[in-house]
């Protein structure tokens, strides 16, 4: 190696390992009193139960623990071909490859120039009198010290960038997954609640026939008979909208796994198909901040900001170029790069700046509030997955117990009507009895349809509220955020601190 390039290389890597302004970056500290709930509450003594498991994680593929063969085919196209998602995954490639090409300012930058100049020296027109080529190449060098830590500065905001979009891919893949076993779970419910309406529609057309043959014989007014007639409109004039939301719900299912609706053949999904998960993991409180991809978010973006501060403190600092170039120029191109014609130069420049009407003050003075916002932004995310949490647990519990009530009211409801039509029937009854026997039964029996689907949804919202356990699959998205160029360039000495 020449002296001139052996200079330039001690140069560079002094640059490299100079100090670095601006805070280092600290994550912040989870409040000792964070929690769930306040206090211990006891389990409900009636069955079923949803049993909590405190301190157990949360399966990858959460999903299968409904053990539906045609959930988990469902999951896995919309994995694949969920448009979100691609769009998710393209923005994280993106910050990627700029997290890397960040990683360029700690070159020198080398470049080549050339050219070739045709002169004619005494002005005459005749061929070769005095007309000459020049040929000049001149290869050069120029770096900028990073004596103060900007550009590594940039690049860990870059990083952090990156790391930022990864987790946030990953809050994407939990929102489609989530969406999808809801709308699943929904569209199931409203297949129960339409045979429990169709029911009760059979039910009501048997009563008025019994009507309709009493008021042949003389033994029922015409008054019952018509009252029966506009119960029955009453109910049948309810299905249409759960017919319409059934539908809804599959078109739903359909933009969740990248289908039109006319392409999505529409599965039959009952709650009866779908396994009630009755052990369900809670992470403790201090694992949450790690588990939750939009808090892991929250705090990369945290990072970005306190590393963009050390970016404009740096910026007010002295900037130093070093810069390097071995012209060479030659009548012949074969006698480029002879020692005779080729020369060198080597060059430095200091810049401090000293007044820019008060740019770079504010600069630095508008990344210190930037800090301060993605600050109250973490805590108010971390605020909201404990809320999440809190709420899901308290679901879980108190669904729990209105399913029970529900089993309950419709099981008192559907022999109060049985009773009420016995004795119509015999005659020690009135028909206004009956009607109201009907009503109550028709409300319970769909509150108990409605409340089943409820715990189904209770499960998904405290695996969606605990992170979706991401940490467990193999191909989470999170992993993708590749920042390190030691895999796509050869490795330099840097500090990220």
């Amino acid at each position: 190696m020449s002296r001139l390039g052996l200079s330039f290389c001690l140069l560079v890597a002094g640059g490299v390992s100079g100090c670095m302004v601006g805070p280092d970056f600290q994550r912040p500290t989870l409040d000792p009193g964070a929690g769930y709930i306040a206090g211990q509450e006891a389990a409900p003594k009636k069955a079923p139960v949803q049993a909590l498991a405190y301190g157990a994680d949360v399966p990858g593929r959460w999903w299968e623990l409904f053990r539906n063969k045609p959930l988990d085919t469902l999951m896995q196209q919309a994995i694949s071909k969920n448009p979100d998602l691609d769009s998710a995954r393209a923005a994280l490639k993106q910050a990627n490859e700029a997290a890397l090409g960040a990683q360029g300012g700690l070159w020198p930058s080398v470049s080549l120039s050339s050219s070739a100049t045709r002169t004619d020296t005494d002005g005459s027109s005749l061929a070769g009198s005095g007309i000459y080529t020049i040929y000049s190449v001149t290869p050069s060098a120029s770096y900028s010290l990073d004596l103060f830590g900007g550009t590594r500065r940039s690049i860990e905001a870059a990083q952090a960038t990156a790391e930022a979009q990864g987790f946030t891919a990953e809050a994407t893949y939990l929102t489609v997954t989530s969406n999808l076993a809801k709308a699943i779970i929904q569209e199931a419910s409203l297949r129960e609640q339409i045979q429990a309406l169709n029911e009760v529609i059979a039910s009501y057309k048997q009563l008025l026939g019994v009507l309709g043959n009493q008021v042949n014989v003389g033994t029922a007014s015409r008054a019952n008979l018509l009252q029966q007639q506009a119960a029955l409109a009453q109910a049948q004039a309810n299905l249409p909208a759960m017919q319409k939301a059934l539908a809804q719900q599959q078109n739903a299912i359909a933009a969740l796994i990248g289908d039109f609706p006319s392409q999505y053949p529409a599965q039959p999904f009952r709650l009866s198909s779908l396994a009630l998960p009755h052990k369900l993991p809670v992470s403790l409180p201090s694992a949450l901040v790690e588990q939750r991809p939009d808090i892991r978010a929250a705090e990369a973006a945290l990072h970005r900001a306190s590393a963009s501060i050390g970016v404009a403190q740096a910026a007010m600092l002295p900037q130093i170029t070093l810069s390097a170039s071995l012209p060479s120029t030659a009548a012949e191109i074969g006698s480029l790069f002879t020692a005779a014609n080729t020369g060198w130069a080597l060059a430095g420049s200091l810049a401090q700046p000293i007044f820019a009407g008060g740019k770079l003050l504010h600069s630095k003075r508008a990344a210190d509030a930037a800090y301060e916002e993605a600050l109250a932004n973490y805590r108010s995310v971390v605020l909201s997955a404990f809320k999440d949490v809190a709420n899901a647990m308290k679901a879980i519990k108190h669904d729990n117990e209105a399913l029970v009530a529900y089993v309950a009211a419709e099981k008192a409801a559907s022999d109060s009507l049985n009773l009420a039509r016995s004795l119509y029937t015999a005659g020690t009854s009135s028909y206004t009895e009956v009607l109201a026997a009907q009503t109550t039964y028709q409300s319970a029996r769909m509150n108990r349809a409605a409340a089943e689907a409820d715990r189904y949804l209770d499960a998904v919202v405290l695996f969606q509220a605990l992170g979706g356990g991401w940490w467990n699959r193999p191909d989470n998205l999170v992993a993708l955020a590749n920042t390190d160029p030691s895999k796509t360039m050869p490795s330099v000495s840097r500090e990220t601190k």
